[in-house]
């Protein structure tokens, strides 16, 4: 099942899934302690759910996540962390918003990867594999992350 472009497709979305999961953890420990923390915690575990479902079904299908592609990605987050946020160090209300709105178009592609197979009759019927319920999971990270959004962007960009 599948050629080089799914395989590319499906290794390239992993590697994001790993810059992903790192910018969600970091997040959620700059947050810690607040309810934007708790709610990013959730999202660890969920985005950490979603990456183990992608690497069985690399499995399924023969193929292995890049080390290189994932390396890179996890490298282009920590070198994400460099970015000017208003203060000379540590944590601002713009880095909170940053992050969250890095996550929206992270979760937005992932949800983007499961509709894609969900429209595959091959994958239709490929066991142990829900990939309604997958996109449903990441369109309900998606509001929560929205939510979260708003509530940044309104402290960071008051005049």
């Amino acid at each position: 099942m599948g050629g080089r472009f799914l395989e590319i497709y499906l290794v390239d979305h992993h590697a994001g899934s790993t810059a992903g999961l790192e910018l969600a953890k970091r997040a959620a420990r700059s947050n810690r302690g607040t309810p934007t923390g708790d709610a990013l915690e959730r999202l660890v575990a969920e985005i950490d759910a979603d990456r183990a479902a992608l690497q069985r079904l690399l499995a399924v299908l023969g193929r292995r996540p890049s080390k290189t592609k994932d390396a890179l990605a996890w490298s282009a987050e920590r070198l994400g962390r460099l970015k000017l946020n208003g203060q000379l160090r540590g944590y601002s209300p713009l880095s909170r918003l940053n992050e969250l709105e890095a996550l929206s178009l992270g979760v937005a592609a992932k949800r983007a990867l499961w509709e894609a197979l969900r429209g595959l009759p091959e994958f239709a019927r490929l066991p142990g594999f829900d990939f309604a319920a997958l996109s449903q999971r990441a369109e309900t990270q998606l509001l929560a992350l929205e939510t979260l959004r708003r509530d940044a962007a309104a402290q960071a960009l008051r005049m």
